[in-house]
C-alpha cells in the first residue's frame, strides 16, 4: 500500500474505442467492409489509429488482449 502509483505508465496503456461512419472511411476501406454502416476504431491517446474493427465487444477485447485498458469515446 506505501508504492506510490504512476499515473504516467498508467495513461501510456490508455486507448480509446469510438465509433466511426462508414460513410466517413476511404473509399478502399468501404469497399471492404460490406453492408455495415458504423465501425470501431481504437486510438491512442495520441490520436494514432491502432484498430479499425466490426465490433464494439471486439474492440474492447483487442485492446486488453494486447495489455491497454480500453474507454469509450461518446
Amino acid at each position: 500500500m506505501d508504492t506510490p502509483f504512476n499515473f504516467d505508465e498508467t495513461n501510456n496503456r490508455i486507448v480509446y474505442v469510438k465509433t466511426v461512419a462508414v460513410a466517413d472511411l476511404p473509399t478502399e476501406v468501404r469497399a471492404e467492409v460490406g453492408d455495415l454502416t458504423q465501425l470501431y476504431s481504437v486510438h491512442t491517446v495520441d490520436g494514432e489509429q491502432l484498430a479499425l474493427v466490426a465490433d464494439r465487444g471486439m474492440a474492447f477485447k483487442l485492446a486488453r488482449q494486447h495489455d491497454y485498458a480500453p474507454v469509450a469515446v461518446h
